[in-house]
């Protein structure tokens, strides 16, 4: 009895240790991830809150969405630049020869005239018929894929009558070439050996001039003078060969294609030449001199009144 007595006694002191026991085992098990509190921000179920679709979670937008808003924008980009900035050229003759030669590429300026800028002389520029250039020269007829490209920019112009040649006079300039000799420029001779096809001459088989340009306008001529029906062979049309600086579409800056023919195309170093613009600067003087002579006279005047006065 002794014995069941002490083992009666037994039992109700190991049953706080094991219901604390219990306990520790139950409190560990409801610590699980699945069971954090969502006031830490921790766990699957704070995860989910914060990234889902209903608390302001966005899915990226899949690449073929997107891609139509991006050849969008490429194309109105090209579009602008070829109206306000560069548009690209093809030579379609030997005009320009060595300078440029048939199916080159060539870059042209189209934004500095938009700020009042006129073409200078030396420059090789790209302008619209004046009217009756390109009278019975056949135009390409492009498909519709070549006509779009044409237009955004991406493929040089097929259907527009352009020309390109270099500026040799400016508006006021007085220019000139006799058979054999040099082309002569506000008095000076030009040395075009840089610039013009071996073995051509100056004048080619068309000696002009003397020709005072128009102001607005420029004398214009090919560097393969005996392949280029430049200014020289259009002197019974209105503007006496002179082109309207209105007609210019903008100064070739740079062959792009073929890379194998990249170059610059800058101004020749001969229209550097000092006194060039000389009858230029003595208008300017003359002006000045006009006006300051009735300014002398009223002063001469009225000194002499004063001093009859006296």
């Amino acid at each position: 009895m002794a014995v069941g007595a002490r083992s009666g006694h037994d039992e109700p002191e190991e049953r706080p240790e094991r219901l604390a026991e219990s306990a520790v085992a139950m409190r560990d098990d409801s610590s699980g991830p699945h069971d954090a509190d969502p006031a830490d921000g921790e766990g699957e179920t704070g995860q989910n809150q914060q990234d889902g679709p209903g608390q302001g979670g966005k899915k990226p937008r899949s690449f073929w969405k997107e891609l139509p808003l991006l050849i969008g924008i490429a194309l109105l980009l090209a579009l602008l630049i070829k109206t306000f900035l560069v548009q690209a050229f093809s030579i379609p003759s030997d005009s320009m020869m060595n300078t440029l030669q048939r199916g080159d590429r060539v870059l042209v300026d189209k934004l500095t005239p938009w700020f009042g800028s006129e073409p200078e002389r030396g420059e090789v520029v790209v302008f619209h018929d004046p009217g009756g250039w390109l009278e019975g020269e056949p135009t390409p007829d492009p498909n519709a894929l070549q006509k779009f490209l044409s237009f955004i920019g991406l493929m040089p112009s097929a259907e527009e009558k352009d020309l390109i040649k270099r500026v040799i006079a400016v508006g006021g300039d007085t220019v000139s070439c006799k058979e054999g000799g040099k082309v002569i420029l506000n008095g000076k001779p030009l040395d075009e050996t840089s610039y013009i096809y071996p073995g051509s001459s100056p004048c080619g088989d068309k000696p002009f001039g003397p020709i005072t340009i128009p102001e607005g306008s420029i004398w214009v001529m090919g560097d393969n003078r005996q392949n280029s029906l430049d200014s020289r062979y259009h002197q019974n049309l209105p503007g006496g060969g002179a082109v309207p600086n209105d007609e210019v579409v903008g100064r070739a800056v740079v062959v792009a294609w073929p890379v194998t023919r990249w170059a610059t195309l800058p101004v020749p170093s001969t229209f550097d030449q000092p006194g060039l613009s000389q009858a230029l600067a003595v208008a300017p003087g003359a002006a000045g001199l006009a006006g300051a002579v009735p300014l002398v006279l009223w002063n001469r005047k009225r000194l002499a009144s004063r001093h009859t006065a006296e």
